[in-house]
Protein backbone atom coordinates (compact mmCIF):
# COMPACT_ATOMS: atom_id res chain seq x y z
CA UNK A 1 0.00 0.00 0.00
CA UNK A 2 1.43 3.37 -1.11
CA UNK A 3 0.05 6.24 0.97
CA UNK A 4 0.51 9.94 0.27
CA UNK A 5 -0.99 13.08 1.78
CA UNK A 6 -1.78 15.17 -1.29
CA UNK A 7 -4.37 17.54 -2.72
CA UNK A 8 -7.38 17.47 -5.04
CA UNK A 9 -5.17 18.03 -8.07
CA UNK A 10 -3.80 14.48 -7.88
CA UNK A 11 -7.33 13.10 -7.53
CA UNK A 12 -8.44 15.03 -10.59
CA UNK A 13 -5.39 13.91 -12.54
CA UNK A 14 -6.40 10.28 -12.17
CA UNK A 15 -10.17 10.71 -12.04
CA UNK A 16 -10.40 9.64 -8.40
CA UNK A 17 -12.98 10.60 -5.78
CA UNK A 18 -12.04 11.91 -2.34
CA UNK A 19 -13.60 9.08 -0.28
CA UNK A 20 -13.81 6.02 -2.50
CA UNK A 21 -12.27 2.65 -3.33
CA UNK A 22 -11.93 1.40 -6.91
CA UNK A 23 -10.07 -1.17 -8.97
CA UNK A 24 -7.34 0.30 -11.15
CA UNK A 25 -7.75 0.68 -14.89
CA UNK A 26 -5.01 1.27 -17.43
CA UNK A 27 -5.28 5.05 -16.91
CA UNK A 28 -4.35 4.60 -13.23
CA UNK A 29 -1.17 2.56 -13.69
CA UNK A 30 1.17 5.56 -13.70
CA UNK A 31 -0.14 6.50 -10.24
CA UNK A 32 1.98 3.81 -8.58
CA UNK A 33 5.40 4.89 -9.89
CA UNK A 34 4.41 8.50 -9.20
CA UNK A 35 3.78 7.60 -5.57
CA UNK A 36 6.91 5.45 -5.37
CA UNK A 37 9.05 8.31 -6.65
CA UNK A 38 7.67 10.77 -4.10
CA UNK A 39 9.78 10.90 -0.96
CA UNK A 40 6.75 11.82 1.16
CA UNK A 41 4.83 8.69 0.15
CA UNK A 42 4.88 5.75 2.58
CA UNK A 43 4.97 2.07 1.63
CA UNK A 44 2.88 0.04 4.08
CA UNK A 45 1.42 -3.45 4.36
CA UNK A 46 -2.21 -3.49 3.26
CA UNK A 47 -4.90 -5.73 1.82
CA UNK A 48 -8.43 -5.23 3.18
CA UNK A 49 -9.17 -8.71 4.53
CA UNK A 50 -5.52 -9.06 5.54
CA UNK A 51 -5.84 -5.83 7.54
CA UNK A 52 -8.87 -7.31 9.27
CA UNK A 53 -7.00 -10.53 9.98
CA UNK A 54 -4.11 -8.61 11.55
CA UNK A 55 -6.58 -6.58 13.60
CA UNK A 56 -8.39 -9.66 14.88
CA UNK A 57 -5.08 -11.33 15.74
CA UNK A 58 -4.09 -8.17 17.65
CA UNK A 59 -6.92 -8.88 20.11
CA UNK A 60 -6.81 -12.68 20.16
CA UNK A 61 -4.38 -15.26 21.61
CA UNK A 62 -1.28 -16.07 19.56
CA UNK A 63 -1.77 -18.10 16.38
CA UNK A 64 -5.55 -17.68 16.45
CA UNK A 65 -5.97 -16.28 12.94
CA UNK A 66 -4.93 -17.63 9.52
CA UNK A 67 -5.11 -15.55 6.34
CA UNK A 68 -5.47 -16.99 2.84
CA UNK A 69 -4.52 -14.98 -0.25
CA UNK A 70 -2.30 -14.79 -3.30
CA UNK A 71 0.94 -12.82 -3.78
CA UNK A 72 3.80 -12.65 -6.22
CA UNK A 73 7.37 -13.71 -5.61
CA UNK A 74 8.75 -10.25 -4.88
CA UNK A 75 9.82 -7.79 -2.19
CA UNK A 76 6.27 -6.55 -1.62
CA UNK A 77 5.28 -10.07 -0.57
CA UNK A 78 8.20 -9.96 1.87
CA UNK A 79 6.85 -6.68 3.32
CA UNK A 80 3.47 -8.33 3.90
CA UNK A 81 5.10 -11.34 5.49
CA UNK A 82 7.10 -9.14 7.86
CA UNK A 83 3.99 -7.21 8.94
CA UNK A 84 2.06 -10.44 9.48
CA UNK A 85 4.90 -11.96 11.48
CA UNK A 86 5.03 -8.88 13.70
CA UNK A 87 1.28 -9.20 14.30
CA UNK A 88 1.53 -12.93 14.97
CA UNK A 89 -0.71 -13.69 11.98
CA UNK A 90 -0.39 -17.03 10.21
CA UNK A 91 -0.64 -16.95 6.41
CA UNK A 92 -1.32 -19.51 3.72
CA UNK A 93 -0.24 -17.71 0.56
CA UNK A 94 -0.55 -19.00 -2.95
CA UNK A 95 2.50 -17.66 -4.81
CA UNK A 96 1.77 -16.75 -8.42
CA UNK A 97 4.58 -17.33 -10.89
CA UNK A 98 3.64 -14.53 -13.29
CA UNK A 99 1.88 -11.67 -11.51
CA UNK A 100 3.46 -9.33 -8.94
CA UNK A 101 1.98 -8.79 -5.49
CA UNK A 102 -1.06 -6.53 -5.65
CA UNK A 103 -0.74 -2.88 -4.70
CA UNK A 104 -3.01 -0.06 -3.62
CA UNK A 105 -2.40 3.65 -4.12
CA UNK A 106 -3.96 5.75 -1.36
CA UNK A 107 -4.29 9.49 -1.81
CA UNK A 108 -5.15 11.26 1.44
CA UNK A 109 -6.85 14.65 1.27
CA UNK A 110 -7.81 16.05 4.67
CA UNK A 111 -9.58 13.21 6.51
CA UNK A 112 -10.60 11.50 3.27
CA UNK A 113 -8.78 8.68 1.51
CA UNK A 114 -9.10 7.57 -2.09
CA UNK A 115 -7.97 3.99 -2.74
CA UNK A 116 -7.02 2.66 -6.17
CA UNK A 117 -6.14 -1.03 -6.20
CA UNK A 118 -4.28 -3.09 -8.78
CA UNK A 119 -5.09 -6.64 -7.68
CA UNK A 120 -2.36 -8.28 -9.82
CA UNK A 121 -1.49 -11.57 -8.05
CA UNK A 122 -4.41 -11.16 -5.64
CA UNK A 123 -6.61 -11.70 -8.69
CA UNK A 124 -5.01 -15.12 -9.24
CA UNK A 125 -6.18 -17.01 -6.18
CA UNK A 126 -7.39 -20.53 -7.01
CA UNK A 127 -9.80 -22.78 -5.16
CA UNK A 128 -7.26 -25.59 -5.56
CA UNK A 129 -5.05 -23.78 -3.04
CA UNK A 130 -7.91 -23.66 -0.55
CA UNK A 131 -8.57 -27.38 -1.04
CA UNK A 132 -4.89 -28.14 -0.50
CA UNK A 133 -5.20 -26.42 2.88
CA UNK A 134 -8.65 -27.73 3.73
CA UNK A 135 -7.49 -29.10 7.07
CA UNK A 136 -6.96 -25.50 8.22
CA UNK A 137 -10.51 -24.68 7.11
CA UNK A 138 -11.91 -27.64 9.01
CA UNK A 139 -9.98 -26.70 12.15
CA UNK A 140 -11.34 -23.13 12.11
CA UNK A 141 -14.43 -21.96 13.98
CA UNK A 142 -15.20 -18.85 11.94
CA UNK A 143 -14.65 -17.56 8.41
CA UNK A 144 -14.37 -13.94 7.35
CA UNK A 145 -14.35 -12.98 3.66
CA UNK A 146 -13.60 -9.56 2.23
CA UNK A 147 -16.04 -8.53 -0.49
CA UNK A 148 -13.10 -7.78 -2.78
CA UNK A 149 -12.61 -11.54 -3.16
CA UNK A 150 -15.90 -11.71 -5.07
CA UNK A 151 -13.94 -10.20 -7.96
CA UNK A 152 -11.39 -13.03 -7.75
CA UNK A 153 -12.55 -16.55 -6.88
CA UNK A 154 -16.23 -16.97 -6.02
CA UNK A 155 -15.94 -20.80 -5.80
CA UNK A 156 -13.50 -20.41 -2.89
CA UNK A 157 -15.90 -18.06 -1.09
CA UNK A 158 -18.78 -20.46 -1.63
CA UNK A 159 -16.75 -23.43 -0.41
CA UNK A 160 -16.19 -21.61 2.90
CA UNK A 161 -19.83 -20.52 3.04
CA UNK A 162 -21.14 -24.02 2.50
CA UNK A 163 -18.72 -25.49 5.04
CA UNK A 164 -19.87 -22.92 7.60
CA UNK A 165 -23.55 -23.74 7.02
CA UNK A 166 -22.95 -27.49 7.11
CA UNK A 167 -20.95 -27.39 10.34
CA UNK A 168 -22.86 -24.49 11.95
CA UNK A 169 -19.75 -22.30 12.00
CA UNK A 170 -19.64 -18.52 11.69
CA UNK A 171 -19.53 -17.00 8.20
CA UNK A 172 -19.01 -13.25 7.92
CA UNK A 173 -18.57 -11.00 4.89
CA UNK A 174 -17.55 -7.39 4.41
CA UNK A 175 -19.11 -5.38 1.59
CA UNK A 176 -15.64 -3.77 1.27
CA UNK A 177 -16.42 -1.01 -1.28
CA UNK A 178 -19.42 0.54 -3.08
CA UNK A 179 -18.44 -1.04 -6.39
CA UNK A 180 -18.92 -4.55 -4.98
CA UNK A 181 -22.74 -4.35 -4.69
CA UNK A 182 -22.82 -2.12 -7.79
CA UNK A 183 -20.84 -4.29 -10.22
CA UNK A 184 -20.57 -7.68 -8.51
CA UNK A 185 -24.20 -7.93 -7.45
CA UNK A 186 -24.77 -11.53 -8.58
CA UNK A 187 -21.85 -13.16 -6.70
CA UNK A 188 -22.66 -11.00 -3.67
CA UNK A 189 -26.25 -12.22 -3.73
CA UNK A 190 -25.05 -15.80 -4.13
CA UNK A 191 -23.17 -15.54 -0.84
CA UNK A 192 -25.91 -13.64 1.01
CA UNK A 193 -27.80 -16.80 1.99
CA UNK A 194 -24.81 -17.78 4.12
CA UNK A 195 -24.04 -14.53 5.96
CA UNK A 196 -24.18 -14.78 9.74
CA UNK A 197 -22.62 -11.31 9.87
CA UNK A 198 -22.43 -8.73 7.11
CA UNK A 199 -20.42 -5.55 7.69
CA UNK A 200 -20.26 -2.38 5.63
CA UNK A 201 -20.14 1.39 5.85
CA UNK A 202 -22.85 3.87 4.92
CA UNK A 203 -21.57 4.32 1.34
CA UNK A 204 -21.51 0.57 0.75
CA UNK A 205 -24.97 0.18 2.26
CA UNK A 206 -26.30 2.96 0.01
CA UNK A 207 -24.71 1.29 -3.04
CA UNK A 208 -26.37 -2.00 -2.06
CA UNK A 209 -29.74 -0.28 -1.74
CA UNK A 210 -29.40 1.36 -5.14
CA UNK A 211 -28.27 -1.80 -6.94
CA UNK A 212 -31.10 -3.79 -5.36
CA UNK A 213 -33.72 -1.11 -6.02
CA UNK A 214 -34.68 -0.74 -2.36
CA UNK A 215 -35.84 2.83 -3.00
CA UNK A 216 -34.44 4.12 0.26
CA UNK A 217 -31.32 5.81 1.57
CA UNK A 218 -32.22 5.27 5.23
CA UNK A 219 -29.38 3.29 6.78
CA UNK A 220 -31.53 1.59 9.42
CA UNK A 221 -33.96 0.38 6.74
CA UNK A 222 -31.12 -0.94 4.59
CA UNK A 223 -29.53 -2.73 7.57
CA UNK A 224 -32.87 -4.33 8.40
CA UNK A 225 -33.25 -5.50 4.82
CA UNK A 226 -29.77 -7.07 4.88
CA UNK A 227 -30.49 -8.80 8.18
CA UNK A 228 -33.70 -10.37 6.91
CA UNK A 229 -32.57 -11.77 3.57
CA UNK A 230 -33.21 -15.53 3.14
CA UNK A 231 -30.71 -17.56 5.17
CA UNK A 232 -29.32 -21.07 4.72
CA UNK A 233 -28.30 -21.82 8.32
CA UNK A 234 -31.38 -21.23 10.45
CA UNK A 235 -29.48 -22.06 13.64
CA UNK A 236 -27.94 -18.57 13.66
CA UNK A 237 -29.68 -15.23 13.26
CA UNK A 238 -28.02 -12.87 10.82
CA UNK A 239 -26.59 -9.60 12.12
CA UNK A 240 -26.10 -6.65 9.75
CA UNK A 241 -23.71 -3.89 10.85
CA UNK A 242 -23.34 -0.52 9.12
CA UNK A 243 -20.65 1.85 10.33
CA UNK A 244 -20.96 5.60 9.74
CA UNK A 245 -17.57 7.08 10.50
CA UNK A 246 -17.87 9.17 13.65
CA UNK A 247 -21.67 8.74 13.69
CA UNK A 248 -23.25 5.81 15.55
CA UNK A 249 -22.97 2.27 14.21
CA UNK A 250 -26.29 0.79 13.10
CA UNK A 251 -27.08 -2.87 13.84
CA UNK A 252 -30.06 -4.95 12.71
CA UNK A 253 -30.72 -8.55 13.73
CA UNK A 254 -32.78 -11.03 11.73
CA UNK A 255 -36.36 -11.24 12.93
CA UNK A 256 -36.06 -8.32 15.36
CA UNK A 257 -38.17 -5.22 14.81
CA UNK A 258 -35.92 -2.68 16.48
CA UNK A 259 -32.72 -1.50 14.83
CA UNK A 260 -30.02 -0.64 17.35
CA UNK A 261 -27.52 2.22 17.43
CA UNK A 262 -24.11 2.18 19.11
CA UNK A 263 -21.88 5.23 19.68
CA UNK A 264 -18.31 5.01 18.41
CA UNK A 265 -15.21 5.52 20.54
CA UNK A 266 -14.70 9.30 20.55
CA UNK A 267 -11.59 10.69 18.88
CA UNK A 268 -10.64 14.33 18.42
CA UNK A 269 -10.35 15.31 14.76
CA UNK A 270 -6.83 16.57 15.49
CA UNK A 271 -5.83 13.00 16.42
CA UNK A 272 -6.93 11.53 13.09
CA UNK A 273 -3.89 10.73 10.96
CA UNK A 274 -5.43 8.53 8.28
CA UNK A 275 -8.84 6.90 7.76
CA UNK A 276 -7.39 4.18 5.52
CA UNK A 277 -8.22 0.76 6.92
CA UNK A 278 -10.48 2.02 9.71
CA UNK A 279 -13.34 -0.13 8.43
CA UNK A 280 -11.01 -3.13 8.21
CA UNK A 281 -9.93 -2.45 11.79
CA UNK A 282 -13.54 -2.29 12.95
CA UNK A 283 -14.23 -5.64 11.31
CA UNK A 284 -11.10 -7.10 12.94
CA UNK A 285 -12.07 -5.96 16.42
CA UNK A 286 -15.67 -7.01 15.93
CA UNK A 287 -14.74 -10.49 14.68
CA UNK A 288 -12.30 -10.94 17.56
CA UNK A 289 -15.22 -10.35 19.91
CA UNK A 290 -17.45 -12.75 17.99
CA UNK A 291 -14.84 -15.51 18.13
CA UNK A 292 -14.39 -14.96 21.86
CA UNK A 293 -18.14 -15.30 22.38
CA UNK A 294 -18.60 -11.75 23.62
CA UNK A 295 -21.97 -9.98 23.69
CA UNK A 296 -23.03 -7.93 20.67
CA UNK A 297 -22.42 -4.73 22.63
CA UNK A 298 -18.91 -5.85 23.50
CA UNK A 299 -18.14 -6.91 19.91
CA UNK A 300 -19.22 -3.52 18.56
CA UNK A 301 -17.17 -1.79 21.24
CA UNK A 302 -14.09 -3.83 20.37
CA UNK A 303 -14.50 -2.94 16.71
CA UNK A 304 -14.96 0.73 17.47
CA UNK A 305 -11.95 0.78 19.78
CA UNK A 306 -9.65 -0.82 17.22
CA UNK A 307 -10.92 1.51 14.47
CA UNK A 308 -10.15 4.54 16.66
CA UNK A 309 -6.67 3.14 17.29
CA UNK A 310 -6.11 2.73 13.56
CA UNK A 311 -7.25 6.29 12.84
CA UNK A 312 -4.33 7.58 14.88
CA UNK A 313 -1.82 5.72 12.70
CA UNK A 314 -0.75 6.00 9.08
CA UNK A 315 -2.35 3.25 7.09
CA UNK A 316 -4.09 0.16 8.47
CA UNK A 317 -1.85 -0.31 11.49
CA UNK A 318 -2.04 -0.44 15.26
CA UNK A 319 0.28 0.49 18.11
CA UNK A 320 1.72 -2.81 19.26
CA UNK A 321 0.87 -3.28 22.94
CA UNK A 322 1.27 -6.38 25.05
CA UNK A 323 -2.24 -5.99 26.43
CA UNK A 324 -4.52 -3.84 24.24
CA UNK A 325 -6.69 -1.82 26.67
CA UNK A 326 -10.14 -2.39 25.17
CA UNK A 327 -12.66 -0.89 27.56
Amino acid sequence: MLTWHSDDALLQQYGLKANDAILAEEKHMSLYPELMNNREAKLLAGGAAQNTARGAQYLLPADSVVFFGCVGKDKNADILQAANKEAGLQVRYRYDEEQPTGKCGVVITGHNRSMCTDLAAANCYKIEHLKENWETVQNSNAYFVGGFHLTVCVPAVMALAEEAAKENKIFALSLSAPFIPQFFKDPLDETSHYWDYVVGNESEAAAYAESHDLKTTDIATIAKHLANLPKKNSKRKRTAIVTQGTDPTIVAIQGEEDVRSFPVHPIDSKEITDTTGAGDAFAGGFMAGVVKGESLERCIDMGSWLAALSLRELGPSYVLLDHPPVS
